[in-house]
Parts: C-alpha cells; sequence; structure tokens
C-alpha cells in the first residue's frame, strides 16, 4: 500500500526521524460518559498488483507493532 494525503490532514508523522511521513488527521471522539479520545487517520492507495489481488479476493492485513494492540477501525472512502 502507498502512503496517501488525507483530506483535511492536521500533521505529518515520522518525517522527522527519516520515514517518509505519514500523514494524519487528528479528530476527538467522545465515549459514553465524559471521556473523549484522539483519533488518528490515515490513507492508503493500494499499488496494482494489490488492487489485483483484493479483486481477486485477497484480505487486508492490518499490522499493529507493539505487545498492547490499541482498538483500531478500518474502512473504505
Amino acid at each position: 500500500m502507498l502512503i496517501a494525503r488525507i483530506e483535511g490532514a492536521t500533521r505529518v508523522c515520522g518525517k522527522s526521524q527519516g520515514f517518509l511521513g505519514l500523514p494524519v488527521r487528528d479528530e476527538v471522539m467522545a465515549i459514553a460518559g465524559a471521556d473523549t479520545y484522539n483519533i488518528m487517520h490515515t490513507a492508503w492507495e493500494p499499488t496494482p498488483d494489490e488492487l489485483a489481488k483484493l479483486n481477486a479476493g485477497a484480505k487486508v492485513i492490518v499490522s499493529v507493532i507493539g505487545n498492547n494492540p490499541q482498538p483500531i477501525k478500518l474502512s473504505v472512502g
């Protein structure tokens, strides 16, 4: 997958550490009660080879680095 610029990006993560840089759109989400949480949205575009594999029924694999995965959401569009 190729990193894409998400509409309304509020910052770019990782570029100062020598990575390509990941555009992120921050939003605040309220959970039942008084708690609020920051949510970081990113966008990705499949390469032609990945798109062909997806169209042939391949799965999307999400890899989370670390020992305690945080809740994540994956959507289209």
